[in-house]
């Protein structure tokens, strides 16, 4: 239950008392912080479980997303004592992390100015061994049809080697695939198959695709890019705002929305989505059903390599 007095929220037994909440964060939008905070208590439902457990890199906008942000990796030590944390290893030591495990985290977050909210591959429970595969499709020009086309081609590639595909937007011009793991293989392990599959794709495709991560040379090709499966590398979680004009949002999709006309990967934004969630369920409901084996992806692999 929540209850509001003045500018203090009480979510679930929790005080959050709310600063300068008319603050404008998206200028030519009119978004204020007021706005962009009832955002995500409106898909906190649908955000939070893909929030759950991990740990968080915040991308805040204290002034607005026309001044420069900073990324936030550290929780500060001012952080209310019920927010939860995570400490993991990073090469230079140790960092500790904010897990966003409830409704109350995510508005506190929110009204910390932090507008995009970054997930880990991995659980805090296992850190070095990722539940998720993540392949990169960014476009090289202005024209995002190639992008999902090859999202689709390798789509069918991972039909082949029996393997689940999701996919999302990234509320920016690229999409992301990602294949759900029994978290059993480290980030080494899961890298060395996704460059794997990266390579097969482009080998079916050379003229399309690339692992080629410079601009100068990638021409007119998509970019597969595969190095978000590196130890503590993240990803814009589902239904996280992007501090971009017109506030679009990162969505799981339905593979059948990538071949509707219009189509764009930044289409959906936080004046559009509720229609949405309002008509639509969740196309990644069944995502950690479906979890599939590394070694079994691996394996499928090398046979079709050989035939």
């Amino acid at each position: 239950m929540q209850t509001a007095s003045a500018d203090i929220l009480t979510i679930g037994g929790r005080e959050v008392r709310l600063t300068r909440p008319d603050k404008v964060l998206f200028p030519e939008d009119g978004i204020t912080k007021a706005g962009l905070i009832q955002y995500y208590e409106q898909v906190g439902p649908r955000i939070i479980p893909y929030l759950t457990g991990r740990p968080l890199t915040l991308h805040r906008f204290p002034d607005g997303i026309d001044q420069p942000g900073f990324i936030q990796n550290a929780a500060d030590l001012y952080y209310p004592h019920w927010i939860s944390r995570i400490t993991v290893k990073k090469e230079a030591g140790a960092v500790t992390h904010v897990l966003c495990n409830d409704l109350a985290t995510l508005v506190y977050l929110v009204n910390q100015a932090c507008i995009t909210f970054h997930v880990w591959l991995s659980r805090a429970t296992s850190p070095t061994f990722p539940d998720q595969m993540v392949f990169d499709f960014d476009p090289a020009t202005d024209d995002l049809n190639p992008v999902a086309e090859g999202a689709t081609l390798f789509k069918s590639i991972l039909d082949e080697l029996d393997a689940p595909a999701f996919v999302k937007s990234t509320g920016s011009r690229g999409l992301q695939v990602v294949v759900p793991l029994g978290s059993k293989d480290d980030s080494d392990s899961v890298r060395d198959v996704a460059r794997k599959l990266a390579n097969l794709v482009i080998a079916r495709s050379p003229d399309r695709f690339t692992l080629e991560q410079r601009k100068r040379y990638r021409q007119d090709r998509v970019l597969i890019d595969i190095n978000r499966n590196g130890y503590a590398q993240t990803v814009v979680a589902n239904y996280a705002v992007c501090a971009r004009r017109g506030a679009p949002v990162a969505v799981p999709l339905d593979w059948g929305e990538l071949r509707e006309k219009g189509f764009r990967p930044d289409g959906v934004t936080t004046k559009t989505i509720h229609e949405r969630l309002e008509t639509a369920g969740d196309p990644w409901a069944n995502f950690t059903l479906k979890a599939a084996s590394l070694a079994g992806i691996r394996r499928n692999l090398e046979m079709l390599r050989v035939a």
